[in-house]
Parts: structure tokens; sequence; C-alpha cells
């Protein structure tokens, strides 16, 4: 990589942090939720196919009020050590803290399609993520509406006691993703990340983090009065596990979480 090319995208990591920052404060103050996340991994081997699969569960509090899970997992093919490909699916069902057994209130199947782009530099790690969704929606009341979402995201990793992140390795990791709608609004969610991981071996990594997830609405004109934009956002402590399968390709592999 150049010295320019890591210039511009050290700029717009900056830029998209920034602006989370500045999006997110005019949310109203909430209260802090869970995110608790279990990943197993196959790690691409010698013929480049490699997969996941991940369950995930979600309070409206620390450790307590689970409204939300997530089932989902995929196949991924690494072209090489920077670029890999992945075809995944989930399922994913919200309901009433205060009535769970009533059923969820929506579920969701999602399918999507995704490129990764990773790029090691001497200290500093990037992974530049797009990805592609397709999903159907079954709620409660009967309708069942179909949406496509485009995601980009870009993560940053900074090992603290190797060069690398290998095991016996302390490394901080920070995000910010942005969810685009086709349909409108344009811009419908900002995802901000920052947090702390252990790698203990080959196998086992432990991350734990901040997480702050702002949902926007879109401006509206309707009968002469003009709504402005609505932002709601949610601070969350996030939790997350990773086993990774034995491999005999045992080179750098950046502890990335699937969501």
């Amino acid at each position: 990589m150049t010295h320019h090319r890591f210039i511009l995208i050290a700029s717009l990591f900056v830029f998209s942090f920034s602006r989370t920052l500045a999006q997110t404060s005019l949310t109203p103050s909430t209260t802090w939720g869970t995110w608790l996340i279990g990943t197993i991994q196959l790690p691409a081997g010698e013929k480049k196919w490699g997969g996941f699969a991940e369950v995930q569960a979600r309070a409206n509090g620390v450790g307590r009020q689970f409204f939300y899970n997530e089932l989902k997992g995929g196949i991924s093919y690494d072209l090489d050590r920077n670029f890999s490909l992945m075809v995944a699916g989930g399922h994913y069902a919200t309901y009433d803290y205060q009535a769970l057994s009533d059923g969820p209130l929506n579920t969701e199947k999602r399918l999507w399609e995704q490129l990764i782009i990773n790029q090691y530099l001497t200290r500093l790690k990037f992974e530049q993520r797009y990805r592609v969704e397709q999903r159907w929606f079954n709620f409660r009341d009967g309708t069942q509406p179909y949406r496509n979402r485009i995601r980009y995201r870009l993560n940053m990793f900074i090992p603290l006691n190797n060069r690398t992140i290998t095991a016996k390795t302390t490394f901080l990791s920070i995000y910010d993703e942005i969810f685009l709608n086709p349909i409108g609004p344009t811009f419908e969610r900002n995802r901000i990340y920052a947090g702390v991981g252990y790698q203990f071996d080959q196998q086992w990594i432990l991350q734990i983090g901040w997480v702050n997830q702002t949902n926007y609405n879109a401006a509206t004109f309707d009968q002469g009065i003009f709504t402005p934009q609505l932002a709601t956002g949610k601070n969350n402590l996030v939790v997350g596990l990773t086993y990774r399968l034995k491999r005999r390709n045992t080179s750098e592999r950046l502890p990335s979480q699937p969501d």
C-alpha cells in the first residue's frame, strides 16, 4: 500500500468516527443495553474455503430484559490474504421483553453477499466490508414486507503487545458502519464500536466493548407540517466470544465480528 493510500484510508476512518460522534450527540440519553455474541469460525484452509456460525442475544438492560436473538451462518472463500467473499443468511426475532410467552413481534429471514478487503500495515490492521442484504419480514399483524439494504464497515485493529494478532495478543478494535436503504430514508442507521480483545491461542478470542447504534427516520413535510429527521440511539455493552476450528493455516487473521 502506498503512503497516499494509507493517508486516504486513515482520513476516511477519522471522518466516519467524528461524524458518528456528532450524530449520536443528537440522540436522547438512554439506558445501557447488552449484546451477547457467540461465534464458531472455520478459517479458510489450503483450499481457501471457510465459514462461520453465530448466535446472538440482545437485552434492553444490562444482563436483563432480553428481547432479541439472531441465528446465522455463512460460507466464505478467500481470493487471497487480502480479499474474501462470503454468502450467508440468518433468522432474527424481536420480542416484547415483558411478554416473551406471547411469541415474537416480528421475525426476519435475511440473505447477504459481501466482500472483505484486509490491509495489514506495520502495526495497524484495516478491514473494509461491503455487504448487500435481502430481508424478508413477518410481522405479528400478518404483514410480510421485503426490503434491501447496503452496509459498509471500516474496522481498525491495533495489537498492543505484539506486532501481529496471534496467540497471547491484546488488541483494540474500533469500527464505524453505515446502513443505507435504497428506498429511504437513505441513511438508515449508524453503528460505532470500540472495544478491547484478547486472543488466548489459535482458537479462543474474547472481546468486550461498547457499541452505539443510532437509527434515523427521514424528515417529512405533510399537510404543511415539517418534521425534521429523527435520530434515536442506544449504548450497549458487547461481550463476544469466538472459537476457531483448527486449520493448518496459522497466519494472522483479523478477529473481526461477523455481525
